[in-house]
């Protein structure tokens, strides 16, 4: 067995297909056979059986599969980190943030990053999602650092406050609430809610603020994200509270000041506790810092 007939095994795999795996492997469709003949007679059982003009994977060949591919990604992860380590002037980084930061911050730290001296050949991989799929991306490593809520028992991962939020009421341009300017929250109570649902990292803070302001919402429906919860504000589907974003002033609704006191609302840099960093993600890394420090 090696490292040649594994790859003719996964690609064969995958695509279930001789002619079609030959001609990715840049092969021969005899060559391709007589690999898998000789290495499902190393292993004594049969990998694929006939499945029309295709072929696909049997029993023995599913729990192979799963070896398999896990050692090619480990043999692949292996190869990227020692090209980062000799060339420490390249690299990837696979950054990922939650929606809000989509908009501005996101795009503007990397673009800082990007045109400071010594990093023009560092190339970014870019992943989105709430706080929850963001965090458990970072402790599955496929993802480096991130820009998230912060998510209580995870004690794997370290959390920096890097930007504050602030949060606002919105409400439907028509609603009888949007003669205000600035609000408190127990002046909502008849009002139903478009709510942040328990997904989301805002979720177990808005349940603070609302609770410590003696309100409890009528929740008309959940959502995951801002847009989406501006999109069914704008539809009268309820009020919301959420964190003021540029792209408000986009959607039919109004933007209202809360004038309850509250803990402030942080946006963390999060990476894995003594995870490896390859150079160009701790250049990253740092120059994030720098960015909270300043």
């Amino acid at each position: 067995m090696n490292l040649r007939q594994l790859e003719f095994f996964k690609k064969l795999a995958d695509t279930e297909h001789m002619t079609q795996a030959a001609t990715l492997l840049n092969t021969t469709q005899p060559n391709l056979s007589h690999s898998m003949s000789e290495l499902e007679k190393e292993l004594g059982a049969p990998l694929f059986e006939k499945s029309g003009r295709n072929i696909r994977l049997t029993k023995y060949g599913k729990l192979f599969y799963s070896y398999v591919n896990h050692a090619l990604n480990e043999l692949s992860n292996g190869q990227r980190a020692l090209t980062e380590i000799i060339s420490p002037e390249q690299g990837q980084i696979d950054f990922g943030f939650i929606y809000t930061m989509g908009s501005t911050i996101a795009p503007s730290i990397t673009q800082q990053f990007l045109a400071a001296e010594g990093n023009q050949q560092v190339t970014f991989n870019f992943f989105q999602g709430n706080s929850q799929s963001i965090i458990q991306l970072l402790k599955e490593e496929k993802i480096d650092i991130a820009l998230s809520s912060r998510i209580d028992q995870e004690e794997d991962i370290h959390y920096l406050p890097f930007v504050q939020q602030e949060m606002v009421l919105v409400v439907p341009q028509s609603h009888p609430l949007a003669i205000h300017d600035s609000i408190s929250l127990k002046e909502t109570t008849e009002f139903p809610y478009v709510y942040f649902s328990k997904n989301s990292g805002l979720r177990t803070y808005i349940d603070s603020l609302t609770a410590n302001s003696g309100l409890t919402p009528k929740i008309a429906c959940e959502v995951e994200e801002d847009h989406t919860m501006l999109g069914f504000v704008g539809c009268n589907f309820g009020i919301a509270i959420m964190p003021d974003i540029p792209s408000i002033s986009a959607y039919p609704v109004k933007k209202i000041a809360i004038s309850d006191s509250r803990p402030p609302r942080y946006i963390y840099l999060a990476t894995r506790k003594n995870g490896f960093m390859s150079p160009a993600v701790k250049r990253f890394y740092e120059f994030c810092l720098h960015h909270i420090k300043s």
